[in-house]
């Protein structure tokens, strides 16, 4: 395991030391880690354990971050480590995001072997995901600026809950993003993630305002918890308001997992009633999500209709766009990021291997 210095952090009157990284502000005597468990007090100071250590390396289809309008159809090079900063009852990445084990950090990569092997392996980009990347901050920042060298993009899969000092430089060395919207009450939350909602909302309002990073975002909607009309009303008119017309939304299907098994599977017909609830708000682009349904997966031209990017789960079929990213029947511009053709990588998942430690 290597310990690596950080920069967000202060130290207390009363010789502790606070994680200035996050919301959640530990406050550390020396020898404790943090709630994420992925920083911890050595020697005084707030320093990030696991630096270079992930849980695992694979090539997928960038449809699975979910990003639907960032370079369709090409690899990414995915990694994570272990821990979180949220504390969500549902988590669908649990074995990682829970981990508090050192044997989940199995391999082993510095930035700079990173963007080499996605350079070999023909990646347009580099996904920091699996468990939320904020907390290994150091390291994402350390890979991006490395793969940024040799063209490759960097992409972030977060639940946005970071600070405003740490989230610039965070967000300054990332090209997308997908961000885990959970819910829209400070209920849910509070009881259900162990954070706060207005945190989130201001990382929203930040990367749509300040920055030029492209962004999707996703919501799991767990039955009798967050899927209620009025709560995804309110989240949609919200997201028009404050973020625009063309930031994808994406409602993805619950299965019970981690300590959230009281609730069933979430049925296809509420992750299409959300979609028809945002597009009436003006939500241009809605897409379901965790279940077969190419039509509700698939990119239809907002102003005339037609079909520009077809996807059965991660295989893209008709390609509806000009070397211009517009509808080929109208030229209305799609937003997004997109190349003159998609890529073609398909749903392949390929694990990549780095060695271990």
């Amino acid at each position: 395991m290597s310990i690596h210095p950080t920069q967000f952090w202060h130290s207390l009157p009363d010789g502790r030391v606070q994680c200035d990284v996050c919301p959640r502000s530990c406050k550390l005597h020396e020898g404790q880690q943090g709630f994420c468990f992925m920083r911890g007090c050595r020697d005084g100071a707030v320093v990030l354990d696991g630096y270079g250590r992930s849980s695992g390396f694979c090539v997928d289809p960038i449809e699975k971050k979910p990003l639907n309008h960032f370079l369709p159809g090409t690899p990414i090079l995915s990694f994570g480590t272990a821990g979180c900063n949220l504390a969500c009852r549902f988590c669908q990445n649990w074995d990682m995001s829970k981990s508090r084990e050192q044997d989940t950090l199995a391999a082993s990569a510095t930035p700079e072997a990173i963007a080499r092997r996605a350079a070999q392996l023909g990646c347009r980009s580099v996904a920091y995901t699996y468990n939320d990347p904020v907390i290994f901050l150091e390291y994402a920042v350390d890979t991006a600026a490395a793969c940024r060298a040799l063209g490759i993009r960097n992409v972030a899969v977060t639940a946005g809950y970071v600070n405003p000092g740490a989230r610039e430089v965070f967000f300054a060395s990332m090209d997308a993003a997908n961000v885990d919207l959970k819910a829209f009450t400070e209920d849910f939350y509070h009881r259900v993630c162990g954070a706060h909602l207005a945190p989130v909302l201001d990382t929203l309002r930040y990367l749509r305002h300040e920055t030029r990073v492209w962004f999707e975002l996703t919501t799991l909607l767990i039955p009798g918890y967050n899927d209620s009309d009025k709560e995804l009303d309110a989240m949609t008119h919200w997201v028009v308001d404050n973020l625009g017309v063309d930031v994808p939304m994406h409602f993805t299907a619950y299965h019970p997992d981690w300590k959230l098994r009281d609730a069933p599977p979430t049925p296809p017909a509420t992750l299409r009633r959300a979609c028809e609830l945002a597009r009436r708000n003006g939500v241009r682009y809605a897409y379901t999500g965790n279940v077969h349904d190419s039509a509700g997966d698939s990119t239809w031209c907002h102003h005339c209709g037609a079909l520009l990017i077809e996807r059965d789960w991660y295989q893209l079929g008709a390609w509806g766009l000009d070397d211009q990213g517009r509808c080929r029947s109208c030229g209305t511009p799609l937003a997004g990021v997109f190349e003159t053709r998609p890529g073609t990588w398909g749903p392949r998942r390929l694990p990549v291997s780095f060695g271990a430690t």
